[in-house]
């Protein structure tokens, strides 16, 4: 399992987090008093809970022991827990108002299951509010995987990525089985960033992670040096010299 850098993570916070407030935004004003914060990472998306939900009870759940002991330290007034998503959901209590979660599920097999345990933790007439990267063929996307699966890399990488993120219409066959109401959608973000380091500064600490972990330090710097050669040529500076870089979210909710 990868080592998440709470540190490396929280260097594009703005970008990071606006996801989770676009989709807590969608959310009902009132009747939230019990929220389950899935794949809480270093605090970032309970605090929007948080802000909206001021007298809310909230519990913030994530894998990482890095990023919960981050959580605490930023945000001592909350509750935290080192917890796995599906197995320790069965752990926790059954009735939340809310369970929400913001780009964790993607790491997580079996969205069929995964997305049912989700919803089992909440009470009747509660809320499951998921954001989760659509980006898979983006060009980034597209350079790692040829880079991993080519005759210099292959050899050393023999654990690669599974994305476990299904098609939209796969989602909608699912939620319009199992809930009682759900809304999906998809909002393409487009960052800017000041150069192609930014984007591998981005995916150091996500989806690099992965394959970084797997090779020596010296093989690290000419496999960052295979990414960014290609980065370069996909993403071409604007005459300002910044680069737009682009980023497809896909976002649900539904009712139990």
């Amino acid at each position: 399992m990868a080592q998440w850098d709470s540190a490396l993570y929280l260097k594009y916070r703005h970008e990071r987090t606006q996801p989770s407030r676009d989709l807590a935004a969608r959310l009902p004003a009132k009747g939230i008093a019990r929220i389950l914060d899935v794949g809480c990472g270093p605090g970032n998306s309970t605090h929007v809970l948080r802000r909206r939900y001021p007298e809310a009870c909230i519990l913030g759940i994530d894998s990482s022991e890095n990023m919960i002991g981050k959580a605490r330290q930023s945000y001592p007034q909350e509750n935290w827990q080192v917890c796995t998503v599906p197995d320790g959901l069965r752990r926790l209590p059954h009735d939340f108002d809310l369970v929400f979660s913001n780009a964790c599920i993607q790491w997580i097999p079996d969205h069929a299951a995964l997305i049912s345990s989700l919803l089992g933790s909440l009470r009747h007439g509660g809320i499951l509010a998921v954001q989760m990267p659509m980006n898979f063929k983006e060009p980034v996307h597209r350079i790692i995987e040829a880079v991993i699966r080519s005759k210099k890399w292959d050899r050393f990488l023999s654990c690669k990525r599974i994305f476990h993120t299904l098609a939209p219409e796969e989602y909608y066959s699912l939620l319009s089985g199992i809930s009682s109401e759900f809304s999906i959608w998809q909002t393409t973000y487009y960052h800017i960033m000041d150069s192609i380091e930014d984007i591998m500064d981005w995916y150091r600490g996500t989806g690099l992670l992965p394959y970084l972990e797997q090779l020596k330090p010296a093989q690290r710097i000419d496999f960052e040096a295979d990414i960014r050669m290609r980065l370069l040529q996909e993403y071409p500076p604007q005459p300002d010299g910044k680069v737009i870089f682009r980023f497809p979210r896909f976002f649900f909710t539904a009712v139990k």
